[in-house]
């Protein structure tokens, strides 16, 4: 197998979701290769990709990268593979992944096997392993030609720094006409501090149980008390309560954090399949009932209104001690 890894970037660094999947892949591939596309300067994030198990990275480094559109990405990478005859391809899946991969599959003519955890080498093929049936039960998947496509859930492996340094190699594409039809006319940039959904170790996440938009306070305070980030079902979003961009759930993104707070979520089969990968999940809920007690880790039943801003202060006040203690 020879292996090349997309490697996402936000704020200046790369996404834990593809450091994780980097360094699965190089226990499947000693020599797996990493390409990061962006603007200048990207040599910072090739030192990182190396330390966790890059042997090469191609750097596609321009200002016209910039902002991070799909199509000038699937130039990139389509150009790195015909050129270097890579056979598998892996994306650690986003909403930018998941549009580059499903392009690159085209012009290449690849198969596509996605929202896979885990994946080894077998008898000389690549199996891929991928929940299905509300995540019941965990399928072996394969591909039947190459080059292979594979997009894995975020959160799916661990980042391993292994200290290694990576051979950089500078990549020129012409970009094909339409790859730069779509121009970004004006961005909303996010404007609160903290990680975003996808990289963060705690999510605190609303649901219509709270009853409001500006009951997202809550979820905004608790979430500001544990450095995480704020996501929304899909119910709390169509109705104008948060932004779609945190909008988590089989239409929206998912999240795999260390710790996930469900408030005022029912649980329905659609926002569970965001969110269950999570290492632990902690749900309140009046409804004794409600679903999502029956895959949470701690189930609270009470008004989210009452507990949420007690467990806020309370934990607000456990980090003033320490940091007391710390002085």
């Amino acid at each position: 197998m020879r292996a090349l890894v997309f490697l996402e970037h936000h704020a200046g660094g790369l996404a834990a979701g593809s450091l994780g999947l980097l360094a699965k892949a190089a226990t499947l591939d000693p020599e797996v290769a990493a390409v990061i596309v962006g603007g200048a300067p990207l040599d910072g994030l090739a030192a990182d990709a190396g330390k966790h198990g890059a042997t090469t990275v191609y750097l596609a480094e321009d200002d016209t990268y910039d902002p991070p559109l799909p199509q000038p990405r699937v130039d990139v990478v389509e150009q790195i593979v015909r050129d270097h005859g890579f056979d598998t391809v892996l994306f650690s899946n986003s909403v930018l992944a998941a549009d580059v991969a499903a392009a690159l599959a085209v012009r290449l003519d690849a198969g596509v096997n996605w929202d896979l955890v885990d994946v080894e080498v077998r008898g000389g093929d690549l199996i891929g392993r991928r929940p299905a049936q509300e995540d019941s039960v965990v399928l072996e998947v394969g591909w039947t030609s190459e080059p292979r496509v594979a997009l894995f859930r975020p959160g799916s492996f661990e980042p391993s720094a292994t200290g290694g340094e990576a051979r950089t190699e500078r990549v020129e594409v012409a970009l094909q006409p339409h790859s730069r039809a779509a121009v970004v006319r004006e961005r909303v940039l996010r404007t609160e501090e903290g990680p975003s959904i996808e990289d963060a170790d705690v999510v605190v996440a609303g649901g219509i149980g709270l009853g409001s938009a500006e009951a997202f306070a809550l979820a905004e305070d608790l979430a500001a008390a544990v450095d995480g980030a704020v996501g929304a079902t899909r119910a709390a979003v169509y109705k104008g309560w948060y932004p779609h961009t945190a909008q988590i759930g089989q239409t929206g993104k998912t999240v795999s954090p260390r710790l996930y707070f469900a408030l005022g979520i029912s649980g329905a089969v659609q926002h569970k399949v965001g969110m269950q990968s999570s290492k632990v999940i902690v749900a309140i809920n009046k409804d004794p009932n409600a679903p999502i007690f029956e895959f949470s880790d701690l189930a609270v039943v009470g008004d989210v209104h009452a507990i949420v801003p007690r467990l806020t202060e309370l934990l607000r006040a456990r980090q003033g001690s320490e940091r007391k203690g710390s002085a």
